[in-house]
């Protein structure tokens, strides 16, 4: 199927190609039809999967054909990088007479109050940037017609449901509402039910699964071994880019500060950094002058790039499903990538819960120098990443010349 038989319109078209998007994905193909015809839809898909260009082009397909003026369209992301990511590809699709206005925490008020003035047809927003702004009177969603909640789970993790509701009671109730979440609970699926009317449900990431493109291993390692460790890793292998996930913001500060002492090339995407640090970040690792950046999993939401070789878990998640997504980082566009796990004996019942989830027992590899402990119930594999412990030295710090 192409995307002209989406039926879509011909300047859409032209756009896709200079894009490069030679067919739909399974998420477009499913959803920009049911959009179309004015359904609503719930939708469980990752990001990376289409999901952003799933909604964007019927959206833009109805602006192009209604000549209503004034805010027709809200998109509501849990995270700046996320909403920073979906008003791109906004501008990268839409004809120049479609506006878009983007509301985020972190930047001045007064840009994004003169891109309110100019009348944008289409928001998009943080839950808590957009409150502001609806306190303040400035916001008319009177002419509103299409709700978007783009990773509602995530959303809910950070707390913006009471903010998701305030804002939902003041859109009309004759509206179109687009709900997508990676993972889809029983809480999500109520919650998404309350906003919609009879919604189209669209499952294309089933819950847990993990691409074979990515192999995955879990070093057992002592918890004050796994700095140790870690810098070991990124200096016997041939990483080209890799995200190092931590499960706090100062863990993340911590780990970036001595891989900069170290002399990696690395820098750090966490709630506390501004706006500017945070886009700063990004452009560096995905122009590739920063090898590494670490991350939280809540700033991570809305980084895109296709060419991450390494995704290395150095916290474990708390939530099974948070696993899936970060290593879903890498693995895309058809290129292989590795996934890796440092786990304390401590943290060994959250790694199987995270087996149980995937329905993949992870292959476990123990270092001797790093302290580590192997399950019993997990038999290491003789072939993989240097095992044994010839191959590894034990870490000390460079001399100072």
């Amino acid at each position: 199927m192409s995307f002209k038989e989406l039926g879509l319109h011909p300047m859409l078209l032209s756009r896709c190609e200079s894009l490069g998007f030679v067919e739909p994905t399974p998420i477009q193909k499913q959803a920009i039809p049911i959009v179309l015809e004015g359904e609503d839809i719930i939708a469980c898909a990752e990001t990376g999967t289409g999901k952003t260009a799933a909604f964007l082009l019927p959206i833009l397909q109805k602006l192009i054909e209604s000549k209503q003026k004034g805010t027709a369209v809200l998109v509501l992301a849990p995270t700046r990088e996320l909403a920073n990511q979906t008003e791109l590809a906004c501008r990268d699709l839409a004809p120049k007479n479609i506006k878009c206005a983007i509301l985020i925490g972190g930047a001045g008020y007064r840009s994004q109050e003169n891109a309110l003035r100019r009348g944008p047809d289409i928001i998009v927003a943080t839950p808590g940037r957009l409150v502001d702004f609806m306190e303040r009177g400035e916001i008319d969603f009177s002419r509103l017609h299409t709700l978007v909640l783009d990773e509602a789970d995530r959303m809910l993790d950070m707390g913006f449901l009471p903010a998701i509701k305030r804002i939902v009671k003041t859109l009309p109730v004759d509206r179109q509402t687009l709900f997508f979440s990676a993972t889809m609970s029983s809480e999500i699926e109520k919650i998404a039910y309350s906003m919609m009317i009879e919604p189209e449900f669209i499952e294309v990431t089933k819950r847990g699964k993990v691409t074979d493109l990515v192999h995955q291993t879990v070093y057992p390692v002592a918890a004050a071994s796994k700095t140790v460790l870690l810098l070991d890793l990124l200096e016997r292998e041939k990483f080209e880019r890799v995200l190092v996930f931590t499960r706090t913001k100062r863990g993340a500060d911590k780990i970036a500060h001595i891989l900069e002492k170290r002399l990696h090339k690395s820098n750090r995407i966490h709630g506390d950094r501004s706006q500017s640090q945070r886009e700063a970040a990004l452009r560096g690792f995905k122009n590739g002058s920063t090898r590494v950046l670490v991350a939280t999993d809540v700033a991570a939401r809305g980084i895109d790039i296709d060419s991450v070789s390494h995704v290395i878990n150095y916290d474990i998640p708390e939530v099974p499903e948070d696993y899936v997504h970060r290593i879903g980082r890498t693995g895309r566009a058809g290129n292989k990538g590795r996934a890796i796990t440092l786990v304390t004996a401590g943290e060994e019942h959250t790694m199987r819960a995270i087996e149980r989830l995937t329905g993949q027992t992870v292959e476990r590899v123990l270092l001797p120098d790093f302290g580590g402990v192997m399950p019993s119930v997990v038999k290491p594999s003789a072939n993989n990443f240097s095992a044994g412990k010839k191959s590894f030295r034990s870490f000390r710090p460079r001399r100072r010349r």
